[in-house]
């Protein structure tokens, strides 16, 4: 059995700390100078409480924060992934429930944001990130529960929605695209394939869907969480040392020849695929030091694992 540490999960720290820190050192400071002497403490409890109180809340919300230090995540779609989102599972009945804010947001999508070609590269793949992952919510909330009659996926499942990926056109960055054409398109061109492992798919056999937007200021930071997280997940990556082999997400299949610009040019005379260098490269890292031997031995099988189609519904609890 492989023990992992425990996730201090999605909710990163938040930015702009030291600003923080030196706003509340400020209100205290403020609020010593105001204590009265001790022989009018009992005399003044409550009302120099509240002073004090209201000091530190004034110097907290007054004191503007660094434009540097403020996120560029979208506020709302973060508010909904924290609330509905748990482990990459999805509350999707309540979020069907109680989906006024986010059919405004995904609305707001439909247009092009001012000034979307000056943006840096982190913040525009962050968009599409947010984006392809909205609007797979939207999608399954509309047709939720599902009840699917093909026999080749399951009855809760995605696939059950006709044309879910390929078929179905969205309105957003003043497009109209599928899915499909979101990845294909759009997150391919950014040539990063960790962001492949970051899209939710709606189903049990994606990597996770984080609870939290992406966002540009901390878009690297959280792509390494992503692959540190699908690295150390047994549904995604399980390294069978009994059975020299490694099994893997389908996903890393899809995308093969992303995935394997991570193995560089060239061979490296270990005789491996370059999918199968670029595998080793990306999890590595995030293994521990018995299993990162294990894949230096160089007589693992490579296997992919069945994508499991089921819906990641929370509603009816955890499905592994």
């Amino acid at each position: 059995m492989r023990l992992r540490e425990c996730s201090t999960g999605d909710r990163s720290q938040e930015t702009g700390g030291q600003e923080k820190n030196k706003r509340i050192l400020l209100a205290v400071r403020l609020t010593r100078l105001l204590t009265p002497a001790p022989y009018s403490v009992r005399r003044g409890l409550f009302r120099w409480a509240g002073i004090g109180l209201t000091l530190v809340m004034g110097v907290w919300c007054l004191t503007p924060v660094p434009a540097g230090a403020q996120s560029r995540s979208d506020p709302v779609f973060d508010q909904i992934l924290d609330q509905y989102v748990r482990d990459g599972f999805v509350y999707y009945a309540a979020l069907r429930a109680e989906r006024r804010a986010f059919d405004r947001h995904v609305a707001s999508l439909a247009e092009r944001p001012a000034g979307f070609d000056a943006w840096s590269e982190a913040r525009r793949l962050a968009y599409w990130l947010n984006g392809y992952n909205a609007l797979v919510l939207q999608t399954v909330i509309d047709h939720y529960p599902i009840r699917g009659t093909s026999a080749e996926f399951p009855e809760d499942s995605v696939m059950q929605i006709p044309g879910v990926f390929s078929g179905r056109e969205h309105r957003i960055a003043g497009r109209r695209l599928t899915l499909q054409a979101i990845e294909d398109e759009r997150v391919v061109a950014f040539g990063d394939p960790r962001a492949h492992l970051a899209l939710g798919r709606g189903a049990v056999g994606s990597p996770r869907l984080r609870s939290e937007a992406f966002s540009d200021d901390r878009l690297e930071a959280q792509l390494q969480a992503v692959v540190a997280d699908f690295a150390t997940t047994p549904h995604h990556v399980a390294l069978d040392q009994a059975g020299d082999q490694v099994v893997v997400s389908a996903v890393l299949g899809w995308r093969a020849e992303q995935f394997a610009a991570l193995a560089g040019a060239g061979a490296d005379g270990t005789g491996r695929s370059p999918i199968e260098r670029a595998l080793v490269a990306l999890i590595s890292p995030a293994l521990f030091p018995s299993e990162r031997a294990f894949l230096s031995r160089n007589t693992f099988r490579l296997r992919y694992r069945d994508f499991d189609w089921r819906l990641n519904d929370l509603t009816g609890g955890r499905l592994y």
